[in-house]
Order: C-alpha cells, then sequence, then structure tokens
C-alpha cells in the first residue's frame, strides 16, 4: 500500500515538474486566517474526531518560501483539543506546482475523566511533511503528501500517513453562489494496529463577495483494523476566512 501512494507522489512531481517556470520573488508578508465552527471536529487526519462541535482558528503567515500556519482546536466547552505549529518551506513554486516541506511541533489534548473532575492530559507530537501540490487546469488540483507523526510522551503513538487527494474549485451555480468538492484518499500507518485506508469527501458553498461558506464533510472506512472500528464520521461547518 504504501508503495502505490510512493509510486503516485513520484509521478505526479515527475509531470507537473515538466511544467515549472521561474517563479518572482515575494517580499511582503501576506496573512491570512480562517475560524470555523464544526459540528463534529473532524481532525486534520480525517480519520480522527473530537465526536463533539469544536471551533478551529487557522492563521498562515508567509513570506517568498516560508510560511507559519499555526491551528488551534477547541470544543465548545472551550478546553483545547489541539494545537498545530506548522513551518512550511516551498521548494518549487510556480503556477502548476508547489513541491513543499514542512515540521510541526504539536500539542494533542486528551480528557481523563473522573466522578468529581476532568483532567486534561497534554501530549506533544512531532512531525515532518512532504507535499506535492499539481495544479491540472483552471479549477482542478491534485495534492500528494506524506506525514511522519511522532508522539513524545510514553504511551503516544508513531506512524504515517498518506494523502492523495483531488479538489474542483469555482464552480459557479448561478450569479451568485460559487461551489468547491473534493475528495481525499487516506492511509495510515500507526503503531499498535493502528492501519486503515479511509475516504473522505467535501463539499462547501460560498456567496460571492461574502466571507462566509458552508461545508459538509464525511470520512469512511475502506479497509481497517483499528479497533474500535472508527466507522462512518461527518461534520457540517461554517467558516469565516479573512
Amino acid at each position: 500500500m504504501r508503495g502505490a501512494f510512493t509510486l503516485l507522489f513520484v509521478f505526479s512531481i515527475t509531470v507537473c515538474f515538466s511544467q515549472e517556470n521561474a517563479d518572482s520573488t515575494l517580499k511582503r508578508l501576506k496573512a491570512e486566517a480562517s475560524i470555523s465552527v464544526n459540528s463534529n471536529g473532524i481532525a486534520s487526519i480525517p480519520a480522527f474526531s473530537l465526536g463533539d462541535p469544536a471551533i478551529i482558528a487557522s492563521v498562515s503567515l508567509k513570506k517568498n518560501r516560508f510560511s507559519y500556519d499555526p491551528v488551534l482546536a477547541y470544543g465548545f466547552d472551550m478546553r483545547p483539543w489541539f494545537i498545530d505549529n506548522w513551518l512550511h518551506y516551498k521548494i518549487i513554486r510556480n503556477e502548476n506546482l508547489e513541491l513543499r516541506t514542512g515540521i510541526n511541533f504539536s500539542t494533542f489534548f486528551t480528557k481523563n475523566k473522573f466522578e468529581d473532575r476532568t483532567i486534561l492530559q497534554a501530549d506533544r507530537y512531532f512531525a515532518f511533511e512532504i507535499a506535492a501540490f499539481c495544479r491540472v487546469s483552471e479549477k482542478t488540483s491534485l495534492t500528494l503528501m506524506y506525514w511522519n507523526d511522532r508522539g513524545q510522551e510514553k504511551g503516544t503513538i508513531k506512524g504515517h500517513f498518506f494523502n492523495l487527494s483531488g479538489d474542483i474549485n469555482n464552480i459557479r451555480a448561478g450569479e451568485t453562489i460559487i461551489l468547491s468538492a473534493g475528495a481525499q484518499l487516506f492511509y495510515i500507518n500507526y503503531d499498535g494496529n493502528n492501519d486503515g485506508l479511509f475516504i473522505s469527501p467535501k463539499v462547501s458553498a460560498s456567496v460571492v463577495r461574502l466571507p462566509f461558506n458552508l461545508f459538509l464533510q464525511a470520512t469512511q472506512v475502506i479497509s481497517s483494523n483499528i479497533d474500535p472500528d472508527p466507522g462512518f464520521k461527518w461534520n457540517i461547518g461554517l467558516a469565516y476566512n479573512m
């Protein structure tokens, strides 16, 4: 399974690399941010979820080939769920292809419930990323991504995440509605028999000149030995983009 994803990754880079052009230097710092309210809190790896409504905020600060992309996720009870601190560098950057690498210092919070109180346990994770983004046409794109995730505390898990996704953006539905759709096929291989192949489609809708978009995401197991079975998950949310 991992060999197939690796071959797809190399093939995509080879095809897209032939279209590379010299990129211009971007000198200004660019800032973007979004905040979303989610019904079921599906995580960055969609095999995992909070299982409760969540608030997720993300920021992206970009300059030249570098970017800092933190993500903060909280439950509606305002207890933290996870904090990501991604640092990215674009190795290749042009109109048709981006190849980037990155590292992430993150913290994942687990609730330990007792009769009279709830204690949050914080576990640190370190992750390495290599990802390729290929523009297939004006509205479609292909992404191939690999993460190596390493838990730092005793009892935390370590493993691999492979992701292949395709997206179609800026689909006009009348004069004012813009639709986007995509799907992820991903494979996780974590220690402790936490392996599985999943598919996760996502659709979103927005209104022209409004900074909001409504989205629906689902995740379905194709094959897995995870116990208990992750089963089917879905999430609906509203995002505000700044």
